[in-house]
């Protein structure tokens, strides 16, 4: 997967929502020791810069190298380019061996993983016990009725350009295999579900919209999912294009440890 996102990495970094730091505050307590964390799929480090308050080094990995020119610099944050070639015992050495990662985090992402390979990696490097994974996404946009209709025509539009492996996304990770105990956080199957504010501009949402896959899949196959007509259409329902507004991303995420 690590073309899919790279043409659109900037636009990634600048319109993707940042984290409540009380999500990072809830994994630190679930952790006995703060010493490792691993953030994976990292992108532009959203993630990770929020997770170093807690924990003493964060590695934070990404198959893109075009998305890790965007990692905001943290000192405690070590950003590790794992093309697809790297074995699994690579990749475990390089986050730091079996048994060594007190948190596991995967924002917005771990849907595009190879699940049986990944969650084999995660089963070595955590610690036994204590160690915990945490995974969460996020899918529709929530502003106003009107608006809310609009995003749900556009959502559907989308859908055939949609890569396969975007649908554990949009079926908010309750069909996302998810083989760990449960920490009170969501289980497979049930994930808890958060709201995700941020105040937004016109010009964000609209680059965030645009850096959707299907967006760019679509674009590749000759149509403009985000063509002048819907941006209209969107600009009108947003009530101007001057406008901030609080948009909510509704959220879901899953948290557990090994069965040991």
């Amino acid at each position: 997967m690590a073309g899919l996102y790279d043409k659109q990495a900037a636009i990634y970094a600048d319109a993707r929502p940042t984290f409540p730091s009380e999500w990072f505050s809830m994994f630190a307590a679930l952790t006995p020791q703060h010493s490792l964390a691993w953030d994976a799929g990292t992108g532009n480090g959203q993630a990770a810069i929020s997770i170093a308050e807690h924990y003493d080094k964060v590695i934070a990995t990404d198959i893109s190298e075009e998305q890790l020119k965007h990692g905001t610099p943290h000192p405690k944050v070590e950003y590790l380019h794992t093309p697809s070639t790297m074995s699994d015992d690579e990749i475990v050495g390089l986050i730091g061996g079996e048994n060594s990662v007190d948190l596991v985090t995967v924002s917005v992402a771990i849907h595009w993983f190879d699940l049986e390979r990944f969650y084999s990696q995660v089963k070595r490097v955590l610690k036994k016990p204590g160690g915990v994974i945490a995974v969460w996404t996020y899918n529709i946009i929530q502003v106003n009725p009107e608006f809310d209709a609009l995003m749900w025509d556009f959502y559907e539009k989308s859908l055939p350009f949609q890569h396969p492996k975007a649908k554990y996304a949009f079926d908010c990770y309750k069909t996302l295999p998810f083989p760990f105990e449960s920490v009170g956080v969501g289980s497979e199957g049930e994930p808890i579900t958060l709201d995700l504010n941020k105040e937004m501009s016109f010009e964000g949402f609209i680059g965030l919209i645009n850096s959707w896959s299907a967006v760019s899949i679509a674009k590749e196959k000759g149509v403009d999912l985000l063509n002048q007509h819907v941006i209209n259409s969107f600009e009108t329902a947003w009530g101007g294009s001057h406008k901030v507004l609080n948009v909510i991303f509704k959220t879901y995420m899953l948290a557990g440890k090994l069965n040991i």
